[in-house]
């Protein structure tokens, strides 16, 4: 459970990636942290960089998956079916994403 205190820092650190502003590597880290154990804040930071990306207002589809927090956010993320190798792929997947 995030404190209020938490979220407002949380929101101001997104907002600013999501204008394509500066961040420092401290900030970029705590976030990343919070991320990888709080799947809410994982989908946020997904929409902030999504939106850093593509800033134009999107409409059908891309608004669907940006809404969704789904699609690829970088071009390298796009897996390549004879290019890649499957298990390398989804070796940077977050922990909830494993077997169980």
């Amino acid at each position: 459970m995030l404190t209020n205190s938490t979220k407002k820092r949380i929101q101001e650190i997104l907002n600013r990636i999501s204008n394509d502003q500066v961040i420092s590597i401290e900030e970029r880290l705590y976030l990343q942290r919070l991320a990888d154990k709080d799947q809410t804040v994982a989908s946020w930071l997904h929409k902030a960089r999504r939106k850093q990306q593509y800033p134009q207002n999107n409409s059908g589809i891309d608004q669907l998956l940006d809404d969704l927090s789904l699609g690829a956010i970088d071009q390298d993320d796009s897996y390549l079916p004879g290019k890649d190798d499957l298990g390398d792929w989804f070796r940077g997947a977050p922990s909830w994403l494993g077997r169980s």
